[in-house]
């Protein structure tokens, strides 16, 4: 490991290669660039994470850590690593003072892998407008994670009115569990049946406030065509935000899952006996990790992500986003006054000279 102080860009290329040539080709097999975006009370988090991602998928990772913007100096300071604590691969951790922050991709695009795809994950509260963030703008692939907003709900809308194909959440990465269980729960009536399963209905009881939970619903609702609801449960539900998925079926049958909080669910379905499956809690590495595996749009989120919101029309968005430059530490300009709607008329009565309100006679001044 390397540490540069006060250094730039070309400066931690050149290191890169110096130790390279010293410990060998260590990239050669390299699969992608993997940005991080993190705050420095979360960095540590972000790189353990990061690392286990990375032996399972080669990459290039590229730490970007804003500090302090409001310093009157830029300054960057950087680790460069090959095969140490972050992985097998080339990392490179960048802690960006004063406003080089905000052109953070001046100094991380030289440092991307040749001819590989991108995916910034921002681990942190997800940006209200990814395209004024040019780390996100040059990435394949955008991963947020809306549990980290202050209103989780909230911040599931904003990434259904900003979103563009490409973008994921790790509140839905959560979900693939869940899903599984379900998709092989319907797929075992069919099988029992011989025949078709229809959906009436159902509810997820859990968490209204938990992002997983609504994107769960809102993927139900898209795939078995009815409304799924969130209703509230008795228990509490932790990150995952589910406790129960009750299912609706036709010919009057009804299937179940519920949490056995011992890392499984129970399955409930007709002429079955219960049986539990594995809904084993993952690591924040792990998720990262799944993410990692595929670099198309994940249309399946797509649809969760309208039911869930109401916001319609994403698959028609273009999946290549445009860097809309955007300056945090200058204040927005004052909107321009306007007439409210209930005072036409006001204005025009004003200074005509035909009643001021006053006792004054026509002709006199006071």
């Amino acid at each position: 490991m390397s540490t540069l102080w006060d250094t730039n860009g070309s400066a931690i290329v050149k290191e890169l290669a110096a130790q390279r040539r010293t410990g060998g080709a260590v990239m050669s097999g390299v699969a992608l660039t993997l940005v991080v975006v993190a705050d420095e009370e979360k960095v540590a988090e972000a790189e353990a994470a990061a690392a286990a991602a990375a032996e399972v998928h080669p990459c290039r990772l590229l730490v970007v850590v804003r500090r302090q913007v409001e310093a009157p100096a830029p300054r960057l300071d950087a680790e460069v690593l090959v095969g140490g604590r972050l992985g097998p691969g080339e990392a490179v951790v960048m802690r960006m003072y004063g406003r080089l922050g905000l052109h953070a991709e001046s100094v991380v695009l030289p440092l991307l892998a040749a001819d590989a795809p991108v995916v910034t994950w921002f681990h942190g509260a997800p940006p209200d407008h990814l395209d004024r963030d040019a780390l996100g703008v040059i990435a394949n692939r955008r991963v947020t994670d809306s549990l980290m907003a202050p209103d989780p709900v909230a911040s599931l809308h904003r990434r259904a009115e900003d979103f563009a194909p490409g973008d994921t959440d790790l509140a839905w990465t959560r979900s693939t569990f869940w899903r599984s269980a379900l998709a092989s729960t319907l797929d075992a009536v069919v099988g029992r049946r011989g025949g078709p399963v229809r959906v009436l209905g159902g509810q997820l009881l859990g968490d209204p406030e938990n992002p997983t939970a609504q994107l769960v619903a809102g993927w139900l609702s898209a795939r078995c065509g009815c409304s799924i609801t969130v209703e509230p449960g008795q228990r509490s539900t932790g990150t995952k935000g589910i406790d129960t998925v009750v299912l609706t079926l036709d010919q009057d049958e009804e299937v179940r899952l519920t949490d056995d909080r011992k890392g499984g669910a129970v399955i409930s379905q007709p002429y079955r006996p219960d049986a539990t499956v594995a809904l084993t809690r993952r690591s924040l590495g792990e998720l990262i990790g799944e993410e990692m595996k595929r670099l198309d749009s994940d249309e399946p989120y797509r649809e969760a992500l309208e039911q869930a919101t109401g916001v319609t029309g994403l698959a028609d968005r273009s999946p290549v986003r445009e860097h809309h430059w955007f300056d945090p530490m200058r204040p927005p300009a004052p909107a321009a006054p306007t007439v409210p709607e209930d005072s036409e008329g006001t204005v025009a009565e004003v200074g005509t000279g035909d009643d001021d309100g006053g006792d004054d006679e026509p002709g006199q001044t006071s």
